[in-house]
Order: C-alpha cells, then structure tokens, then sequence
C-alpha cells in the first residue's frame, strides 16, 4: 500500500490549465466518490485553491493509482494526456508526505509562509472525512501535515514578517504605538493601496478611520467599507488633529501634506505623535515633516526596505521549517512502514508465545512438584530466551520496513516461519495529533476513535 499525489499549481502550470483541473466546494464530494470507485484508491483527499489542484490517496499501487488518478484528472477538465502530463507533478510515498507537509507549512504557496493554505487544507480533509473519503492513513498523513503546518508557524514564526508594502505599514505603526487599539487614520486618495492598508490597521485595532479624496464620493464609499467619514479634500489639514496615523496614496504632483501645516497642528497638540505613510510617487508629503518633533515619517522607499528585510527573515524561518518537515517526513514513514510488517510480527511472537507455552508445559510436567521459586525461574527463563530470539528478526523488519525491500523481507519471514492467519492489526493513537475524529472504515465496516 502506497500514498500518492499528482497535481499543479502556480509554479508549474498556467491559470488557464488550473481553472480547468480545480474543483468547486459542490463538486468535491462527487469528485471524491468517483475516485474510490476505482480499486486502486483506498482513500483520498482533494485540495483545490486558486493556486493549485492536488489529489492525495492511499493506493494498492504506485503506477496504476497515478495513472488512474491522471486519467480522472483529464476525464474532468477535458485537457489532451499529453498537457496533463506536462503540468502536473506526481510523488509517492515519502515525497507525498514531504510535499504535502510543505504545503501545510506555506514553503509551496506563491506568498512563503502564508497562512491561508493551512485553514484551506484543514477544510479539503474535513470535508473528504464528512465524504468518507479518507481511510487511516490518510488520516494520519493529513493530521501530521496539520501539526507540521502548525509547528512550522509557532516555532519559526515564518508568518510574522510582513510581505506586503500594506502590512509593513502595519508593522511599522506597532513599533510607535506599541497598540493600535483606539487609534484614528487618515487616509488620503482612496486607491487600492491606501485601502488595503487602512484594512490591516483596521484589523489590528484602529476603530476611527476618516478619507479624504478629490473625488468625495469615492472617499464615501471607502469610508463605508469601514464605518468611517468622509471629508472634502480641500478641509483636509482641519483633520490632521483627528488622526494619529495618516496614509496618504494620491496622483498629486505636489505635495499634499505640507510641514508648515503640520507644525502649526503640532504646536497646538503638544506631546502628540502623528505617524505619515507616504506610499504615492511622487511624495504626497513634504520630507521636511520628518524633521518636524513627534512625527514620523516613512515613505514607499522605507515600506520596502521592510518588505525585503521581512522576507530575508521569512527565508531563514523556511530553513527551520525544513527541518521540522524532514523530521516528519521521517516519523510518518516509520509509521507507514511499520504499520505494514505489524500482522507480521503480531503472528511471529503468537507463534513464539504458543511454541514456549507448549516446551514450558511440557518441562514443568517432567519435572514434577517444583517450589513456587522454582517455576517462576523456568518460566522467566523461558521468555527471556523467546524474546532475545525474536528481538533482532522484529527489529530488522521494521528497519527494512522503512525501504523498498520491505515487503520482500516481511514475505521472506512469513515464509521461514510459516506464519499463517495474520492478524490485522487494531488502529492505534497517533502522537500530535491536532484533531479528535472518527474514522470510518469503509473496507471492515469498524469504528475508529482518534484522540
């Protein structure tokens, strides 16, 4: 049994191929349906966003589910073979996990370390569970993507450093005013730009936001969108005193913020600290504000210099990152691994147990009345000696689990050992896991409790 994944994104594939192979939240359950009628698919997840179209499954073989799932796949959007072969990329076994983990940790995403993607994978493996779509090990493979997804942002903080000119305003505005609860902005133009980054501040605290735009219904509508006013652009310096940040984006050719308006403000608000965000070039605001005290003054220059020192940041907290996905990596193919060769070993020490239960019977009646010292010694000795037999056969299997000639051992020891009757083994608790849910196991018909 093998875990697969084929699909695109924005990297290998254009929009007009990926708006062909995604996947509407309607269609998704019927999507998933179609694909476990194939025998091949024994569970599967879809992930579709608008950057990427990714279908995991837990298969019976590696060639064959990546075939019919490509199939699937070009059955769906209509796309030649020949196109769905050129963009889509495929992994299997580890790799599944390492890109799927990667994923999860926003190291695949267009914007490195966004946080969206983790709540959108989240969501395609609730609804593949609701779908009954998923079997064990895609429950496992998926919840260790969750808390990969989740230790890579907690630990490395790879999602606190701002990308975004807008959010670097934000950033910026923390650093003066510690808390941004209560604060009032100013915005000036009511371009995108300035929207935006009134809509991160807004989201970070700040309650009053006023606009101010040659174009007064322009400035209406943007003031509504955030239960703000808007004011004539020619009154604008009566409402420098009601700001604490001003954001200014215009197409002006000359200054619209002059320092000598601002100095008589300050003068009658002494002790005030007003932030400027000049995001316009030409300058909205006259440099020499900056000069002017308890002012502060960034410009687009200064916006970027944060943006290209956050993503160095963002870059080195992807290298930690790294290393909690190889560590994971790691521990879900030991689990995967070991999961196979479990029947295995359960049935060797069953038939280790019952050949010593039958000798120590057998001993013990020949030796007649023993002290109760006595036959706890025979006994101890006799299970020491089956177990440091069977300690170094059990250890290799699982060691060789982890690698391709796994299964060619595990049938090599059912084989020396005649073990027949393998017993399957009963879902066990997998660690970290960041859900509690149940599983239904459509193949036995069982229930499967997860904590």
């Amino acid at each position: 049994m093998f875990v697969i994944s084929i699909g695109v994104n924005h990297k290998t594939a254009p929009v007009e191929i990926r708006e062909k192979l995604s996947f509407s939240d309607n269609a998704l359950p019927d999507a998933l349906a179609r694909l476990l009628d194939y025998p091949v698919v024994l569970g599967c997840v879809i992930i579709s966003t608008c950057n990427r179209t990714e279908i995991y499954a837990h298969v019976t073989d590696v060639e064959n589910g990546l075939e019919t799932i490509s199939g699937f796949l070009q059955r769906k959007s209509n796309v030649e073979p020949a196109l769905i072969k050129k963009y889509t990329y495929t992994s299997a076994q580890h790799k599944t996990a390492q890109q799927l983990f990667r994923v999860a940790a926003g190291l695949d995403s267009m914007l490195l370390g966004e946080t969206q993607i983790l709540g959108q994978l989240r969501t395609a493996y609730q609804l593949a569970q609701q779908s009954q779509a998923t079997d064990k090990v895609i429950n496992t493979l998926f919840r260790y993507a969750l808390t990969v997804g989740k230790r890579a942002r907690t630990e490395t903080g790879i999602d606190q450093h701002a990308v975004s000119i807008s959010y670097a305003a934000v950033e910026l505005a923390k650093k003066i005013f510690q808390d941004l609860t209560g604060r009032s902005v100013l915005i000036i133009g009511a371009g995108k730009m300035s929207e935006l980054t009134a809509r991160h501040l807004v989201a970070n605290g700040v309650s009053g936001v006023i606009v101010s735009n040659r174009s007064y219904y322009r400035a209406a509508y943007l003031a509504g969108q955030f239960g703000g006013r808007a004011v004539k652009f020619n009154e604008l310096p009566h409402y420098l005193e009601a700001a604490d940040i001003v954001i200014s984006c215009t197409a002006a050719t000359h200054y619209v913020v002059r320092a000598p308006e601002v100095q008589k403000l300050l003068a009658q608000k002494p002790g005030k600290t007003l932030m400027f965000i000049d995001i316009a070039v030409p300058r909205d605001i006259d440099p020499a504000v900056s000069c002017l005290p308890g002012t502060k003054l960034y410009d687009i220059d200064d916006l970027q210099n944060v943006v290209d020192n956050n993503l160095m940041e963002r870059k080195r907290a992807a290298l930690l990152a790294d290393a909690i996905i190889d560590d994971m990596v790691e521990e879900f193919a030991r689990w995967q691994g070991e999961l196979y060769v479990i029947p295995t070993i359960t049935a060797l020490k069953k038939q280790g147990e019952a050949v010593k239960q039958q000798e120590l019977d057998r001993a013990l009646g020949k030796l007649g009345t023993l002290s109760a010292h006595d036959c706890k010694v025979i006994k101890t000795m006799a299970n020491t000696i089956v177990n440091q037999l069977l300690h170094t056969p059990i250890t290799r299997l699982k060691e060789f689990a982890l690698t391709g000639q796994g299964p060619v051992y595990q049938e090599a020891v059912e084989k020396l050992f005649n073990l027949e009757d393998l017993e399957q083994p009963a879902d066990q608790p997998v660690a970290q896991q960041p859900l509690q849910v149940e599983e239904q196991s459509r193949a036995a018909g069982r229930h499967y409790i997860f904590k």
